[in-house]
């Protein structure tokens, strides 16, 4: 149920071509639609301007479609994190217009297109190509979060000049989200560098000190340049929410949405 979908019901009952029992009917299934196995809130796209993301991992591909069904009977766009290759493989042949980005492992089916809304552009960095995965995650929910999109990648530290020579565009972005894995220092010197917010995505890659994500997690709590907000190891989505959020703080939620 999208705020759309309640201002036409509305709509309707004060015209007199819907009666209020009907009104009321087509709306009790706003809060969640209870599947039996979950619970699926379809209200947070009208409490947040953000639908529900399903997370993939330890789901059977027959829940997930289950639970896609009912999120695009809603009139909602469908994201599915954290979703491997063989239960997006079984989701293509259950979901029609099911689409997967293999490198992020994130599923999507669009049931209509987002307009681009926010104060401008959300940007992600990632310091090395083996962050891209993670990095991808965040641009990808970013981009289906109603955001525009630039990417940046393999800028790490180790060569810094990658990085300065794309300060114009640095400065250009509304909010910036950094993923880094190792010692995780990119997201402070970014910070040190523009007056942007800058949401810093630590990732488990690294050797065995990095301990799984631990290490560039607790420098990035560490970072020296101020400014620097942190989500958990490999949050993607995590990044992409705030970013979202951050962007279209002041703006009309139903601007913000396309509507």
């Amino acid at each position: 149920m999208t705020e759309a979908n309640i201002r036409e019901i509305l709509s309707q009952v004060a015209q007199g071509r819907l009666s209020v029992a009907q009104g009321l009917t087509r709306l009790r299934h706003l809060p969640f639609a209870d599947l039996g196995f979950a619970k699926v809130d379809l209200h947070r796209k009208l409490r947040r301007g953000i639908p529900e993301v399903v997370f993939g991992e330890r789901k059977s591909a027959d829940q997930i479609a289950a639970i896609g069904r009912r999120v695009i009977k809603a009139g909602q766009n469908l994201i599915v994190t954290r979703l491997d290759a063989p239960k997006a493989r079984t989701l293509a042949r259950k979901l029609k217009s099911f689409q997967y980005c293999a490198e992020a492992r994130v599923g999507l089916i669009q049931t209509h297109p987002q307009t681009p809304s926010g104060h401008g552009t959300v940007m992600v960095l990632s310091a090395g190509t083996s962050d891209i995965p993670v990095a991808e995650e965040a641009a990808i929910c970013a981009e289906m979060f109603g955001n525009r999109v630039s990417r940046l990648y393999d800028v790490g530290v180790a060569g810094l000049h990658r990085l300065t020579d794309s300060l114009e565009q640095l400065a250009a972005a509304s909010v910036l989200i950094v993923v880094a894995g190792m010692e995780g220092a990119l997201p402070s010197v970014v910070a040190g560098l523009i007056d942007k917010p800058v949401i810093a995505v630590p990732t488990s890659i690294g050797y065995g000190v990095a301990m799984g994500g631990i290490a560039p997690l607790l420098g990035m709590l560490n970072a020296c340049s101020g400014g620097v907000v942190v989500v958990n190891i490999d949050n993607g989505f995590g990044a992409a929410m705030a970013a979202t959020l951050i962007n279209r703080v002041g703006l009309d939620r139903s601007a913000a949405d396309g509507g």
